[in-house]
């Protein structure tokens, strides 16, 4: 397998990046890096850390000459995953409270409880706003504790940037991927997977619209709709199939949010290298103005109207005996 680290690190080139990749060679990872600067999103560290910790260390390695910008990938601890050493030697490791996470893996609720304390100052929020982004990103990620069935966990990392106010989040795993994962509603394909998991109310539990108390089927379709609404990118990729949601200007009007998450302004690709796995990764702005306060009831009432009428529907079906 062999991963390239370009400068174009923004998510908004995640289908450049998922372009790229080769899986040729399951059994061993190499990972190349522009050699004159290097910008990467927790997207690209999170995925590299899951196929890093699949095959071992002892066959992952960064394979080129790394230009100094790329300091970011040591403290954000991607040298820990790779047998490669770290070339930039020893120095001050500052405080990374309220400014990143770097590359962790959970593997139980102890973990998760561990990764969402150290959400807190990364978020910069009001205590309710705060919380309610903490229990959806709490959600997937167990919702890859419950549902991957893979036992090396899930893998996140995460970034605040002061500049602009923003978090970029990633949550990876290397387990059975949404396709397997939603098996009982029948996708055809890893991208009629991705469709099935970003709409809301749509579970791998159950058949039953709007899931369960334990499984709504609401996380991703929340993660994505924040992603829209605070004006930022949303990106999943699992099998062969990736889903980049488009950024909206700031001219444009307010965004509407939709069911279908192919109606909304996206990139899609397909044919992709194979990921048995599935790799989240979002933007969020955080200024905590009216729209950012009113957009929490917003994706409630897009998600409770999406369910009723797929139940509507489903109820005016003929049904022959």
């Amino acid at each position: 397998m062999r991963i390239y680290f370009s400068n174009q690190g923004n998510l908004r080139y995640f289908g450049h990046f998922v372009q790229r990749l080769d899986f040729d060679n399951p059994k061993k990872l190499e990972i190349v890096t522009d050699e004159r600067w290097v910008n990467v999103h927790p997207a690209h560290l999170a995925l590299t850390a899951a196929l890093a910790n699949k095959v071992g260390k002892e066959n992952s390695e960064i394979i080129s000459n790394v230009p100094e910008s790329a300091r970011y990938l040591d403290r954000m601890g991607l040298y820990n995953f790779v047998k490669t050493p770290s070339p930039f030697g020893s120095y001050e490791h500052k405080d990374p409270s309220g400014r990143f996470i770097p590359i962790t893996i959970i593997k139980n609720s102890s973990d998760q409880s561990h990764f969402i304390t150290e959400m807190v100052p990364l978020l910069h929020l009001e205590e309710n706003d705060a919380s309610t982004i903490k229990y959806i990103i709490g959600e997937l990620v167990r919702n890859v504790l419950e549902h991957a069935h893979v036992d090396s966990g899930a893998i996140v990392a995460a970034q605040y940037f002061k500049n602009t106010n923003r978090i970029s989040l990633a949550i990876c795993d290397a387990g059975i991927g949404l396709w397997k994962g939603l098996k009982i509603w029948h996708p055809r394909t890893d991208e009629d997977a991705i469709q099935l998991a970003l709409t809301p109310g749509i579970s791998g539990t159950t058949r039953k619209e709007g899931g369960t108390s334990e499984n709504a089927g609401a996380g991703l379709f929340f993660i994505k709709s924040i992603a829209k609404t605070t004006r930022n990118n949303f990106a999943i990729y699992s099998g062969d199939a990736a889903y980049v949601l488009k950024k909206t200007r700031p001219d444009q009007k307010k965004p509407k949010l939709k069911a279908n998450p192919f109606e909304d302004s996206c990139v899609r690709k397909t044919g992709l290298a194979r990921f048995d796995g599935t790799l989240v990764a979002v933007d969020i702005s955080l200024d905590t103005t009216v729209e950012f306060k009113q957009m929490l009831d917003m994706i409630g009432n897009v998600y409770e109207t999406a369910i009723h009428e797929r139940k509507e529907r489903k109820y005016r079906e003929p049904n022959f005996i």
